[in-house]
């Protein structure tokens, strides 16, 4: 049977190409994965093909990604003449030099075996080589929950966005705005968040990232982190350990770490905004986020630091929690909830 296959390359070509279609449509059970495991292993050309078909739809797939193409203009185009070019020439873009082809694999079964070994003890298909790009975003007032193709766990507050990239080498999320956190399945790949310059890497971990006024904030419930700068090019700026906060500047990226409840952490996913020792302004952020009216500070009384823990969305207990302040006083006209100081003559511009 090999010797026939050798000898008829499109066959082996074809085969390549089924075992590859149905993992990346995940298709397979576990009987289907065996016999696929055992077809890695009848002949080193068997994993060659199967490298190469992976690596040209790759290839393939991030082409397609990058052509300028108006789909629906050439659907709509006429059909070409008999007499005329029947050739519909693609603007692909020039500067991208083309795929080089795949090089041939020596002759060594047992490193090809240990190869498509490890390939399947990762647990990762060739479905998972092909890159998955996914974006998801949290409106005004709706917090969501996510779970990730990897079976990890996204919760994401409202006003929050973000992308995900996964590749057969890593897991990466770009946290556009807002926060979200992560309880991270495992799996052989890294995972890794990026935010404002930073890089989280995960190290089986449940751990939350939200993006400040004038600092990104990381927070670890479970497991262990470490935040490195220059998107994750940079120095180790910290090494967090469950119940450790850091919060780190923008523009210097000075870093603080604190210590603090891993419960408080996460309660925002049950509805409830929990601060300690917090300005003002960043507590009304929060409440926001969640409801239509807004909560309007100005510049001296959302310097005030706080501790409180209401549900999200009461905002009369808020007001009834910020009238008990010595120093605070509150009015409520159309536009939301004024906070300002007992002292207006020294108090600035409402914060919006």
């Amino acid at each position: 049977m090999v010797n026939e296959i050798r000898r008829h390359p499109s066959v082996l070509t074809a085969a390549a190409a089924r075992w590859h279609a149905l993992q990346r449509e995940g298709a397979l059970d576990a009987a289907q994965q065996r016999a696929f495991m055992q077809w890695l292993l009848v002949s080193p050309d068997h994993l060659r093909e199967y490298m190469a078909i992976s690596q040209v739809a790759g290839a393939l797939g991030d082409a397609l990604r990058c052509m300028p193409i108006d789909l629906e203009a050439l659907i709509a185009a006429p059909a070409p003449s008999e007499a005329g070019d029947n050739v519909v020439r693609l603007p692909l873009r020039r500067s991208s030099p083309p795929a080089p082809a795949p090089r041939r694999a020596r002759r060594h079964l047992p490193g090809l075996a240990a190869a498509a070994t490890l390939l399947l003890s990762l647990g990762i298909g060739a479905h998972l080589a092909w890159p998955q790009n996914l974006h998801y975003i949290a409106a005004h007032g709706a917090p969501r929950q996510v779970v990730l193709p990897d079976q990890t766990v996204l919760h994401l507050n409202a006003e929050s966005e973000v992308s995900v990239r996964y590749t057969l080498l890593g897991r990466r999320v770009e946290l556009e705005r807002g926060q979200a956190s992560f309880v991270v399945a495992a799996d052989r790949r890294p995972f890794a968040v990026h935010a404002a310059g930073l890089q989280v890497t995960d190290i089986g971990t449940t751990f939350d990232v939200s993006l400040l006024r004038e600092q990104a904030r990381i927070g670890v419930s479970e497991g262990r982190v470490q935040v490195r700068g220059d998107g994750g090019r940079g120095r180790m700026l910290a090494d967090l350990v469950a119940g450790q906060t850091a919060q780190v500047d923008y523009r210097d990226q000075r870093v603080h770490i604190d210590r603090e409840d891993p419960a408080t952490m996460t309660a925002w996913w049950e509805g409830r905004i929990v601060f300690r020792d917090v300005p003002l302004r960043e507590v009304a952020d929060r409440f926001n986020r969640i409801n239509e009216q807004r909560l309007l500070v100005s510049d001296a009384a959302g310097a005030l630091r706080l501790t409180g823990n209401l549900r999200a969305g009461d905002l009369a207990s808020l007001r009834a929690f910020l009238d008990q302040q010595p120093t605070l006083t509150t009015a409520e006209t159309g536009q939301g909830i004024y906070v300002r100081t007992h002292a207006p003559a020294h108090d600035g511009a409402y914060e919006h």
